[in-house]
């Protein structure tokens, strides 16, 4: 689980907040003037990138205050914990964009291929000796249920 900082009340699990969206989404200059497609597009098209990402998050069951988070959407880091209405923080370091492939190592449970010192667990060994009769006749392991 992860571990917010809210801006108001502290360090709290992240079960208490709700996550909001994008963060820095300029309302249109007029509104009134936008075709259906514009509109669409405001409402929700929204970036998916693969990194640093800001955010809006509401810590609903503490202060009920909105606020800006940049996290990593890889690996989940918060990086930068901020109020609303005040810029984007410069991040450290840029992300390099990743093409999203799945790993090609021997080992990788994405490839579908185990290394070869990966082995499956041996039954052999296995054995149940504590065992009871139900009613019905058959044998069960002591503390099973009916």
């Amino acid at each position: 689980m992860l571990l917010i900082s809210c801006p108001n009340c502290g360090s709290r699990d992240e079960t208490e907040f709700h996550y909001g969206g994008q963060a820095h989404v300029p309302y249109p200059e007029n509104p009134n003037e936008l075709n259906d497609r514009e509109w669409a597009e405001f409402l929700f098209y929204r970036d998916n990138t693969k990194g640093t990402f800001a955010e809006r998050w509401l810590h609903s069951t503490g202060c009920r205050q909105w606020f800006n988070m940049l996290r990593d959407t890889v690996t989940y880091d918060i990086q930068a914990v901020y109020p609303m209405g005040t810029p984007r923080p410069a991040t450290a370091a840029p992300n390099a964009a990743e093409s999203g492939t799945a790993s090609l190592a021997a080992d990788s449970t994405t490839t579908g291929t185990a290394g070869p010192s990966i082995a499956a667990p041996s039954t052999s060994a296995t054995s149940i000796t504590a065992t009871s009769t139900t009613q019905s006749g058959t044998t069960a392991p002591e503390g099973a249920t009916k």
